[in-house]
């Protein structure tokens, strides 16, 4: 076919996976030098390339989905690895990386902002109101509805007396028109301006 003069495979075409010379893939060590945990991705140093110790680091990309560890990926800085990898338009970048002699990689105390939010915040079933699960994973059979706000039987969060209760005694004050459309007032000792009006 005309496509295949185009690739120019290592390997027979058979195999359209294998690499070509351009993309030679090698093996290096060395250290985390950052890892953004919320972006999922950083650089590694590396100081020893195919077995040759470096004269001076450099600097190979990394991404969380190259990393090889259970669960939330993430590498911490300084943490000792071993990769491969290779030479793309953008510079190295790591294909595989792991601890040392192919150990998972032990990954960052660090996580996301959002993430811890999310955890602190202690989830509720909504279907009998237990922290640490879902509806979905609750084991009980599907419950009466209740008022989120007061936990009672009888209504619905919409109309609970007790949160409308609350409400005016907020911020504004009892009585606080609920609108938020005041009346206008005419100033005392003066009659409506009613010109135009027949």
């Amino acid at each position: 076919m005309g496509y295949a003069s185009n690739h120019n495979f290592t390997g027979s075409p058979e195999n359209p996976l294998q690499t070509t010379r351009d993309e030679r893939v090698s093996h290096g060590s060395g250290v985390c030098k950052w890892f953004n945990v919320r972006m999922g991705f950083g650089f590694l140093s590396m100081t020893t390339r195919d077995g040759t110790l470096l004269d001076e680091p450099v600097d190979v990309f990394v991404h969380q989905s190259k990393l090889h560890m259970e669960g939330f990926r993430s590498l911490k800085e300084g943490e000792a690895v071993e990769f491969s990898f290779k030479k793309s338009s953008k510079g190295l970048e790591s294909l595989q990386v792991s601890g040392p002699n192919g150990a998972p990689c032990m990954g960052s105390d660090r996580r996301p902002k959002g993430a811890q939010k999310r955890r602190s915040r202690g989830d509720r079933c909504y279907n009998c109101g237990e922290p640490d699960h879902h509806a979905k994973e609750c084991q009980l059979p599907p419950q009466p509805k209740k008022c989120h706000f007061c936990q009672s039987f009888s209504h619905m969060v919409a109309s609970c007396p007790l949160r409308a209760q609350q409400a005016l005694a907020g911020p504004q004050g009892a009585g606080a028109p609920q609108s938020g459309v005041l009346a206008q007032e005419e100033p005392p000792g003066q009659e409506p301006d009613t010109e135009g009006y027949d």
